[in-house]
């Protein structure tokens, strides 16, 4: 396969149909916390576009004109008073009514709005998701498929038996595995370059007694690695929505300095022109997410929850970058003025938010560029 056809495999229109679909909703519902924390502020709010580019329907109501536009890549709010009024000699300048005529903590708020929208929506989901499948527990070993034909399914092993003890140890949370510590249930690798006889203690979900199930294991055989023939990965445990909500909270703290990280990490490479991202393999661009997005989508709903979680998380704290153009820059923009005691004048906010928009694009353009290198 030739890079072209892997980048045409990878943009199935599956793919794209769902990725444009979870950044129109996620992005519309950014937009919509702009929109109500200025109208909740008497701010009055012009249009709302559901997609960009030349509007297809438009309805007018509580005077908001709410559009549904041509290209479906996200949205848009114009909020009054956000952008520069012309003068009566042709000039632009700060505009003095709506959002601008706020005081400082009302347009942060109006601002921060957005990215909180989509941070609560990453706990919500998060929870919601925990609380139907439970949470990750590394004690045990969940059984995700067992391969037609190999040891395993001579073993007895079935998709979605819990390996819960090795050899008749109890699996511990963490373990020492190839001199690093690492979760219990890698553990499963280590036992089996151990020749000899192995037991597999299984808990089947509906039967309350335990299997066990006793094998002679040789590592290789005739010079060649032999393999169990299973994909697993961290059992789970059952929780309550509290506990849910609890372990969302903390996935949530524990992921955003990672989001953070990356960026910077994206940034560095950017400035260094590394198309190869070793350090940001997880940082992809937008045929990277509709490939990913594609195989979740093949999987089951769950697999896109979670990658909806993850965009929700990755547009919040990426829009709270202190670049301007963002929510983070212009929030700065204003934190500045306060210390100042005065705003930037007009020429020079432009000139910064202009700098910033042309940052972003170089940004997003290295992005795509290093996306398509993956494939040759």
């Amino acid at each position: 396969m030739n890079p072209m056809q892997a980048i045409a495999a990878a943009l199935s229109p599956q793919g794209i149909l769902w990725t444009l679909l979870l950044l129109s909703v996620i992005t519309a519902l950014h937009e919509l916390g702009h929109y109500w924390a200025a109208r909740k502020q008497g701010v009055k709010v012009d249009s709302f576009s559901v997609g960009m580019g030349p509007v297809l329907l438009r309805k007018q109501w509580r005077g908001t004109e709410w559009r549904i536009s041509l290209l479906p890549i996200g949205g848009y709010v114009q909020i009054d008073g956000m952008a520069p009024e012309e003068a009566s000699d042709g000039t632009l300048r700060h505009a003095s009514t709506g959002f601008a005529a706020l005081p400082p903590l009302g347009r942060i708020g109006v601002l921060l709005a957005g990215p909180l929208v989509n941070l609560l929506l990453a706990i919500g989901l998060m929870t919601v998701t925990f609380s139907a499948l439970g949470v990750a527990a590394n004690d045990r070993i969940r059984v995700g498929e067992v391969i037609a034909g190999s040891h395993a399914e001579r073993l007895g092993l079935r998709v979605g038996d819990d390996i819960v003890a090795l050899d008749g140890q109890d699996i511990p949370d963490q373990a020492e595995i190839a001199g690093k510590t690492g979760p219990g249930y890698l553990l499963l690798g280590e036992l089996l370059n151990e020749a000899g006889p192995h037991t597999l203690t299984v808990q089947r979900t509906g039967e309350a007694e335990q299997r066990q199930l006793a094998f002679d294991w040789t590592p290789t055989l005739n010079g060649e690695r032999q393999l169990l023939g299973i994909r697993y990965g961290p059992g789970s445990q059952p929780v309550s929505v509290l506990q849910a909500l609890g372990r969302s909270l903390q996935t949530t703290a524990e992921a955003v300095p990672l989001v953070v990280n990356s960026f910077a990490g994206l940034l560095g490479e950017m400035l260094s022109l590394n198309l190869k991202g070793e350090q940001t393999d997880d940082v992809g661009g937008p045929i990277r997410i509709t490939e990913t997005v594609s195989q979740a989508a093949a999987l089951n709903g769950w697999a896109l929850v979670q990658i909806a979680t993850l965009l929700n998380l990755s547009l919040a704290v990426f829009n709270l970058l202190p670049i301007p153009g963002l929510d983070g820059g212009r929030i700065a923009l204003v934190l500045i003025e306060m210390l100042r005691g005065r705003p930037l004048t007009f020429q020079q906010e432009q000139s910064v938010t202009a700098a910033g928009f042309l940052f972003v694009m170089l940004l997003m353009a290295f992005v795509l560029v290093r996306d398509v290198t993956r494939f040759f």
